[in-house]
């Protein structure tokens, strides 16, 4: 099986915003970080993959079948959660946990006790009592418990403390480590996936305009901090800022020896500094008087 998820052109409309041609693929062994601004159509793009949003030309293919013609035993291989995980929230741990295992033949209910406690999730507590943090780990706890090859999350870590971010980041990557299981997962955390992303799929406005390894993408680009105020070398920037002392912004890495020329050293970006001046140079950072 060369792919877990594959997405061939998906396109979805609606009045205000679509999805254009949106074509990625998740292998074994990856985690696949899913970046773009809120609206970007992250959201709507997992859910098309879960049928949960209808699209209207494209394929989809997991598991190496078409996933509206395999849609149940494919999901039986799959653990999804979106964002927020609000449903029943009087119920316990464990009572959700005994409706949700109807749904999946293979849910190992031994295991499901086993990650718990690894998780130090206690299934007696309510939904409602659980942290953010406690909320993913159950999302991961029901999906390893049913044995899935493939995770969709979105946003699993949004609102999370430092700490229990960097736990649920551990166990992702402690997940793919045997090389038969991937992880998809939209954030706007990208310090989260300089952390433990093999892979970046990267949306702007319905548009994929990036997807492939994560090290090839930051490869792409150069960082500058210009103390000497150089003006002359504006227009080889992708974005740039002006500050009192000095300009910043983003190069293409094949722009540096213009750089070095006039003594400044470009620096190597991280994901954070990439997205911003990518959007920027798309028409984000308009300016304004306050």
């Amino acid at each position: 099986m060369n792919s877990l998820l594959e997405l061939e052109n998906v396109r979805k409309a609606y009045p205000s915003f679509s999805l254009k041609d949106v074509s990625f693929e998740v292998k074994p062994g990856q985690i696949m970080g899913f970046i773009g601004r809120n609206g970007a159509g992250k959201t709507t793009t997992l859910k098309c993959i879960m049928n949960l949003v209808h699209y209207e030309s494209g394929k989809i293919s997991a598991f190496d079948s078409d996933m509206s013609e395999n849609e149940l035993e494919n999901k039986q291989r799959i653990g999804f959660a979106l964002s927020e995980l609000n449903y029943y929230p009087n119920k316990t741990i464990r009572q959700l946990m005994n409706v949700t295992k109807r749904f999946y033949k293979k849910f190992d209910e031994k295991k499901f006790d086993e990650v718990c406690r690894l998780f130090n999730l206690n299934i007696d507590k309510k939904l409602e009592e659980l942290s953010s943090g406690m909320k993913v780990k159950y999302s991961v706890a029901i999906a390893l418990s049913h044995h899935a090859e493939l995770l969709i999350l979105d946003e699993p870590t949004s609102g999370l403390d430092p700490v229990s971010r960097d736990e649920i980041l551990d166990i992702f990557r402690q997940i793919v480590k045997n090389k038969d299981r991937a992880i998809l997962f939209s954030t706007h955390i990208t310090s989260d996936l300089d952390k433990c992303a093999s892979d970046i799929t990267y949306i702007h406005d319905g548009e994929i305009i990036y997807t492939g390894k994560k090290k090839d993408f930051i490869a792409s680009y150069l960082f500058i901090k210009d103390k000497s105020f150089n003006k002359d070398l504006l227009n080889e920037y992708i974005s740039y800022k002006e500050f009192d002392d000095h300009i910043e912004g983003l190069i293409p890495s094949n722009k540096k020896e213009a750089f070095l020329n006039k003594g400044i050293e470009p620096i190597e970006p991280d994901l954070e500094q990439i997205m911003v001046h990518i959007e920027r140079s798309k028409g984000q950072n308009e300016s304004f008087d306050l």
